[in-house]
């Protein structure tokens, strides 16, 4: 082989295997904006893992969904979001459909069909509501920490220019999911530790107020979320 072809080659090789390593960097470090939780947890029984001494719920019992804020600093988005995944009540009328909503009113047009089934994957499916029902059983969450993981800043460093949004940022979570209902006359409640991560897209805009009251506020959208329990680090 002619030794500049030899050269080309090896150069084109490199080439090659140095863009393969970068997408799968991108790749793992953004799953969660291409691929969403593929997998549904069981929703087990209220008498399973019963503890005693958990922390109150947020809200009272009862409560309906809360819409989640769109305008603040990005950490106290993911925080909302985060609540409002984990915090519903099978004895207000509502179903699993009403509380994805109020995530689905504030997530991003360009992947609300991809971030509709990321929720719906944490919430009980309508057969194990229609379970849970009967057991008074409601759910809530709290947060331990919030932090932007450096699988997702490693990312932001190695993508290319437009391959991310503008205002683009992502925060593991880790906490503690709570359940409380009845097994026959018995209150139980249940914990388990979880941890994912939220991908948001936060941008400045100016507020609705009249001039000269107008100013710059943060608003953000909900991109996609991890599998539960397989977040970025």
């Amino acid at each position: 082989m002619d030794p500049t072809d030899r050269r080309r080659r090896a150069t084109l090789i490199a080439a090659l295997s140095g863009g393969l390593a970068l997408l799968l960097l991108i790749g793992v470090g953004i799953y969660g904006l291409l691929q969403g939780p593929d997998t549904r947890e069981p929703a087990p029984s209220p008498s399973v893992s019963a503890t005693t001494g958990d922390p109150a719920p947020p809200t009272a019992a009862g409560a309906g969904p809360m819409p989640v804020l769109s305008l603040g600093e990005p950490e106290v988005f993911a925080r909302e979001v985060a609540e409002a995944l984990f915090t519903w009540d099978t004895t207000n009328g509502y179903g699993p459909a009403d509380y994805a909503q109020v995530i689905a009113d504030v997530t991003a047009s360009i992947e609300a069909d991809a971030a509709a089934s990321d929720v719906r994957a944490y919430l009980p499916t309508p057969a194990a509501w229609a379970q849970l029902l009967p057991h008074q059983t409601r759910q809530w969450l709290t947060i331990d920490t919030i932090t932007i993981p450096a699988a997702w800043e490693t990312a932001v460093s190695q993508a290319a220019a437009g391959q991310l949004p503008d205002g683009a940022v992502a925060y593991t979570i880790t906490g503690t999911r709570h359940r409380e209902g009845t097994w026959g006359t018995e209150p139980v409640t249940t914990a388990r530790p979880v941890a994912f991560t939220v991908f948001l897209v936060c941008t400045p805009e100016r507020s609705a107020a009249p001039p000269p009251q107008d100013v710059l506020v943060v608003s953000c959208v909900l991109l996609r979320l991890s599998q539960l329990d397989n977040p970025l680090r």
